[in-house]
């Protein structure tokens, strides 16, 4: 599902672009404006845990008894079902018998280009689950970590490091227009596909048939959906992680725009900061979140 919106997106949003894009191979030199400083370590550079988490973290399934241990003549649930762990980490168990998150001792050969990824230090990885295993090397203080640098790192964007094209302020204007197409399509499409649950489904059948919830519905949506670990009327930076990683490569005023939508710069936004960000009227903002994520647990 992933592809499938940033496919969308490059057709709506790059299609409307002021400005051409460079494409450049991996540069070692700084970028202008997505150099990030390193001087003090002890920042917000660790905001974004892992990539690609999937939506139903709580949800496990069972398929034959290797998730299980034989325990008194019957079977016992493996701790370690229930135990999450970041990306580039694995759960195993300590003397205790207590499961705890260590560092995976191998991740998969990539081959594909599609799988690299961009850190936050302007460098090309094989893959997320190779960037974070580092990170997590470097977090215990292991001797296979190359830098200390890398205790903060995390994926910038997907795809190999290239140079990121600066967001004008007639492109950063027209933005929230863009960005609200864009939702709108996303949502309806996955609706087509029966990709929504219910209350989804719902609020894009009254957007379809109102115009005039269009916007409002899709953009409500959005921020419910984003607003997951945990459930809090709030956005973090870590919960803006799926929608901006995919797209920082493809739509450079991502970033920027994400940046403005926290104007109290507290490094989270609210459904209020959201909907003005996106052009929404005062009476447009309404929490519907209680109802989609009670509509989410269901399924």
């Amino acid at each position: 599902m992933k592809f499938m919106c940033v496919l969308l997106l490059s057709i709506l949003l790059c299609g409307g672009s002021l400005s051409a894009r460079k494409r450049h191979h991996r540069s070692e030199k700084k970028l202008d404006e997505w150099d990030i400083e390193y001087t003090n370590e002890k920042d917000d550079l660790d905001y974004i845990a892992e990539d690609d988490t999937d939506e139903k973290d709580g949800e496990i399934a069972f398929t034959d008894h290797d998730d299980l241990k034989r325990e008194n003549g019957g079977y016992e649930e493996d701790p370690c079902t229930q135990h999450y762990c970041e990306t580039g980490r694995t759960c195993a168990m300590n003397d205790k018998g207590k499961p705890f998150c260590d560092c995976v001792t191998e991740c998969v050969v990539e081959t594909d280009e599609r799988r690299k990824v961009c850190s936050n230090h302007n460098e090309t990885w094989n893959s997320d689950c190779e960037l974070y295993q580092m990170k997590c090397w470097c977090e215990n203080s292991y001797k296979t970590c190359t830098k200390k640098k890398y205790k903060h790192a995390h994926v910038e964007y997907y795809g190999t490091c290239k140079q990121i094209p600066k967001c004008s302020d007639d492109e950063l204007a027209d933005f929230p227009r863009r960005m609200r197409e864009w939702l709108f399509a996303v949502m309806q499409d996955l609706a087509r596909r029966e990709e929504l649950n219910d209350y989804y489904t719902q609020l894009e059948r009254l957007a379809e048939e109102d115009l005039s919830l269009k916007w409002a519905n899709s953009v409500i949506w959005k921020f419910c959906d984003l607003d997951s670990q945990p459930e809090d009327r709030v956005i973090s930076r870590q919960e803006l992680f799926p929608i901006r990683a995919p797209l920082l490569s493809m739509e450079h005023c991502i970033s920027p725009f994400l940046d403005s939508c926290d104007t109290d710069n507290d490094q989270s936004i609210t459904l209020s900061e959201w909907g003005f960000c996106l052009g929404l009227k005062d009476e447009e903002i309404q929490d519907k979140c209680a109802s989609v994520h009670g509509s989410r647990n269901k399924e």
